[in-house]
């Protein structure tokens, strides 16, 4: 058996440059960071040849080709596990249209699960890869390559999508003390809704050729971001998250709308500095960076009109094998 952690994500600045659409033109650039709210994928060795799959359904096949499971179905293939396995996806939020990078975290462990069922250890930069070549190339969706490549690596990077597709990897590196300091400020409160990304990212995606100066302004923060984590002046990535949300929400309609609206002026009065909604946009997760004395009142605020808060804290690890029993050799 194995079992691999995969942990979720969220962005800081430069969303939507990570999209083909945009780094085709231009690179791209994104800050991103690893929570510690995680997908579990489990590869058991089975006593027959049969496929089990168990996620929010239940499938038994016989092979590869008849799994409806998109992911599993392409992860077994690119990985060569061809039968006798039972797959089980487990993770610590709702799976989809959370905006935290559910999908491309299951599709990253899921090929660090079966890469160590079949005996092979593979690098981050490889599990990033080859989840962007399943999700984007062979299942077409259309999506950016940020979620994979934090899945992959962990702790707080900067990724840099050039033109060629390929993407350099900066790790923005923070003592202990301050990592800590940094994710306390940062809080998570659900909008009790969830929402197909697809459906916004293909907007934004048709939409990009028009909207180059508003990415390349919200690419811009990304240097600004850096700056404030490396010298330590968290207080500023409030500013720089409600500058990101203002510009974001003119990419595509269905990025916000005015109930969402509504919640984010209701968290900034409250002492909210800054915030957006995790992902595409549309629902999930509403991230609001708020200084420590006005954590009470921004928590009871949410709570007022509904929203629970998901506690949380930074990870510094990506996907990794947490439980690995294997006999030899595998089939």
């Amino acid at each position: 058996m194995i079992i691999t952690q995969t942990p979720l994500r969220i962005s800081l600045a430069g969303g939507g440059t990570d999209l083909e659409a945009f780094y085709r033109y231009e690179d791209g650039m994104v800050l991103n960071m690893a929570i510690d709210k995680y997908v579990y994928v489990i590869v058991k060795e089975r006593f027959d040849d049969k496929i089990y799959i168990n996620y929010s359904r239940k499938e038994i096949v016989d092979s590869v080709d008849e799994i409806q499971h998109e992911l599993v179905r392409e992860a077994m293939r690119k990985t060569g596990v061809e039968k006798g396995v039972e797959i089980t996806t487990l993770a610590d939020i709702p799976s989809e249209g959370s905006g935290l990078g559910s999908s491309s975290s299951i599709t990253v462990g899921l090929l660090n699960a079966l890469y160590m069922y079949q005996g092979e250890q593979v690098s981050p930069e490889r599990l990033a890869e080859e989840a962007c070549e399943i999700e984007i190339d062979i299942c077409g969706k259309p999506i950016g390559k940020q979620d994979q490549y934090i899945a992959a690596y962990g702790g707080i990077r900067l990724f840099t999508f050039r033109r060629d597709g390929t993407v350099e990897v900066e790790k923005i590196g923070l003592p202990d003390d301050k990592f800590r300091k940094l994710g306390s400020n940062l809080l998570l409160f659900f909008t009790n809704r969830t929402r197909k990304a697809e459906t916004i990212l293909r907007k934004q995606k048709e939409n990009t050729s028009k909207k180059l100066d508003i990415l390349r302004e919200m690419k811009g923060l990304v240097s600004d971001a850096k700056e404030a984590i490396l010298n330590h002046g968290f207080d500023d990535i409030g500013p720089i998250l409600h500058e990101g949300w203002k510009l974001k929400r003119q990419l595509a309609e269905g990025i916000s709308d005015p109930e969402l609206d509504s919640i984010y002026e209701i968290a900034l009065e409250a002492g909210a500095t800054g915030g957006k909604i995790s992902g595409a946009g549309g629902g999930g997760f509403l991230l609001l960076y708020v200084p420590r004395h006005k954590h009470d009142e921004v928590r009871k605020v949410m709570e007022e009109i509904g929203l629970r808060e998901l506690p949380f804290m930074l990870e510094r690890d990506g996907s990794k094998v947490i439980f690995n029993i294997r006999r030899y050799p595998t089939k």
